[in-house]
């Protein structure tokens, strides 16, 4: 079997081609089934969110497999298939385990080191889950990614910069303030980049985050979101002297505040520091704003640095998280390794259970004279005997499992004790599957089949 991934994103596709790929979450469960209907698909799990859509599944073969995934987005979405194909790309096994690892860490994102994902990716798959979508490989697969992708942001530091211009804005509120509970927060204008900020200050615990805007009523929209309080701009130059924090993002052509009107604020609070951001283009705040005394001014320029700065930052904890990855997808590995060797095992122990209650059987029936403890003492005794006789080459046949030969190894285990008939029977009896809850980790090997070499298909390969 092989593992298989099928998807678009913010680098191959523009957000006119995204948005005709993406799942509505009411019906998710259908498209889960339908795709599970595809020819050849065994396990499925969806991931659709602003910038991606991703199908991932197990695959009893590769061959036509990308054909057979273009068909059922075709069916779905109703578009043809030359209208997306160029926009795809398509990872298989060791590539593919690799693409979700990085995914679920936030190293594939547009933001790198971003969260959210982590949430999607884990919804995504308990939702397969619950849609019975996910079996034996998933089921381990989804959970280790989710595992991880936790360790790669509670193990590194690659969630703590800020690595937007808005919450740059707030970061370094911080730093001078060190907690904006107490505080007072102005914001000129009610754009996209005033709505982030507004909502990281109050998420911060800012006191009162007040919004002003030309338009009344696009303040007044802005704060009901975040539990603030509209003002005119006239109202915003009378509170100046009121606020800690200003952050201005308009789009006035010229300064919407000047160094007199600052100075002014300032004698009504002499002992007071006036933080300002401007972080509109062209800038709001009068320059000379900044040579004012307990007046900090910061400008776009100023946060971009600091920015490209915590990017570098990300970009060093991400190497390490790379080196968890490659850690993770070789625990995968020696458990794809390991799996074939359950089989085996189990037609040993059957085997070894048959001959042991045979042998007992013949032996109670010329020894009638036995009494019922006598009986339990044999059992017991000859049980002990045989568990201890398996038990070494279980153990053995567990190691030589995960070494190169492994398949090797598991076909003259299993021609040495002759477990071709208890090896098929196994094989058409129904089996349950696992539940995620079950599978854990245990020295590097999950205790619940081997990578495939990689085999070009006729899609776009996108580096990661």
């Amino acid at each position: 079997m092989h593992v298989v991934v099928v998807g678009l994103n913010y680098r191959t596709a523009p957000v006119e081609v995204r948005e005709r790929f993406s799942f509505a979450e009411k019906d998710m469960p259908q498209a889960l089934q339908e795709l599970l209907r595809t020819k050849s698909v065994l396990e499925g799990v969806i991931i659709a969110t602003c910038n991606r859509t991703e199908i991932y599944v197990v695959v009893d073969r590769l061959h036509m497999c990308g054909y057979f995934i273009r068909s059922f987005m075709e069916r779905w979405f109703g578009v043809p298939r030359e209208e997306f194909t160029r926009h795809l790309y398509m990872y298989e096994d060791e590539q593919a385990v690799r693409h979700l690892f990085r995914v679920a860490c936030g190293l594939d994102s547009m933001v790198l080191g971003e969260t959210q994902i982590l949430g999607q990716v884990k919804s995504a798959f308990l939702l397969s889950q619950r849609e019975k979508g996910t079996g034996t490989w998933f089921n381990m697969l989804f959970k280790q990614a989710v595992t991880l992708g936790k360790r790669a942001h509670s193990e590194t530091a690659i969630g703590e910069s800020a690595v937007s211009i808005s919450y740059a804005a707030v970061e370094l509120g911080k730093r001078i303030f060190g907690s904006f509970s107490g505080k007072r927060v102005l914001i000129l204008g009610a754009g996209k980049m005033s709505e982030l900020t507004a909502k990281h200050l109050s998420g911060g615990g800012a006191e009162e985050v007040l919004v002003a805007n030309r338009t009344y009523a696009r303040a007044q929209e802005l704060a009901a979101k975040f539990d603030g309080t509209p003002c005119t701009m006239q109202e915003a130059m009378e509170r100046l002297a009121d606020v800690d924090i200003l952050i201005s993002s308009t789009g006035a052509e010229g300064y919407v505040i000047t160094s007199a009107q600052v100075a002014r604020s300032m004698k009504r609070r002499p002992d007071r520091p006036l933080f300002m951001i401007d972080i509109a283009v062209p800038r709001d705040i009068e320059p000379e704003i900044g040579e004012l005394e307990n007046v900090f001014l910061y400008d776009i320029d100023d946060l971009e640095g600091i920015v490209e700065n915590n990017l570098e930052m990300r970009r060093a904890e991400a190497v390490k998280i790379d080196k968890m990855i490659e850690e993770d997808m070789q625990v995968f590995a020696n458990w794809l390794q390991t799996l074939g060797v359950k089989p085996v095992i189990r037609a040993l122990q059957e085997k070894a259970a048959h001959i042991h209650e045979s042998t007992l059987d013949s032996m109670f029936n010329k020894l009638p004279e036995l009494d019922e403890r006598q009986r339990k003492v044999i059992r017991r005794l000859t049980k002990s005997i045989l568990n201890q006789m398996m038990h070494d080459p279980i153990n053995r046949i567990k190691e030589l499992a995960g070494e190169n030969q492994g398949a090797e190894a598991l076909e003259m285990f299993t021609q040495i004790f002759a477990l071709e008939k208890y090896l098929e029977a196994d094989a058409a009896a129904p089996s349950g599957e696992e539940s995620v809850a079950s599978l854990e980790i245990q020295d590097g090997v999950p205790t619940e089949a081997p990578f495939e070499r990689e085999t070009e298909l006729p899609l776009a390969k996108v580096s990661v």
